[in-house]
């Protein structure tokens, strides 16, 4: 893709948002269920992914792990972000990966130490581009990725989360 076609496809969803911002909010939905052997599958809209236990926490590898899923959509939004902002630049990629990693200290899920936090202590992301773009440009690419990667941008700034239960009728 070019980036007057980049261009043409959000034009008119820019000039929408612009006069009715309302139809620019949008609720994004996944949904897992529970399975044998601590599972959880969930459907991507592609297919079903089975999640389990991290080996670190007693499984045994043949299923996906949360955190990982975590890190490859920081990964795949990321690859696809600075993929259209170089789009929209003119930039040509010859070729990018983009790599995720993220520490945790397993101690705190496991409850070993109540000292320990549960979940990641860094993440790190890195670009591995190949192009004939200037530095000043690649320096602006990032720039423009970081601000625009909406997992990256909810990740660096949190977001409340609002938990509930909602018992099945004829389980009371």
């Amino acid at each position: 893709m070019d980036a007057a076609t980049l261009k043409g496809l959000q034009a008119p969803l820019k000039e929408k948002y612009r006069q009715d911002p309302a139809a620019a909010f949008i609720t994004l939905h996944a949904q897992g269920k529970t399975g044998p052997n601590i599972s959880c599958q969930v459907d991507t809209g592609h297919m079903v992914v089975e999640a389990g236990l991290h080996p670190a926490t007693g499984g045994n590898g043949t299923q996906a792990c949360s955190g990982d899923m975590l890190l490859q959509a920081l990964a795949a939004c990321a690859g696809v972000t600075l993929n259209a902002v170089a789009t929209a630049m003119g930039i040509e990629l010859t070729a990018a990966v983009i790599k995720a990693e993220g520490d945790i200290d397993f101690r705190g899920t496991l409850g070993v130490s109540k000292e320990t936090p549960v979940g990641f202590s860094a993440i790190r992301l890195q670009f591995v581009i190949d192009s004939p773009a200037t530095d000043e440009q690649l320096d602006k690419l990032l720039q423009l990725t970081e601000r625009y990667c909406v997992v990256y941008q909810t990740l660096r700034s949190g977001v409340a989360i609002e938990n509930s239960l909602q018992r099945e009728a004829g389980n009371a």
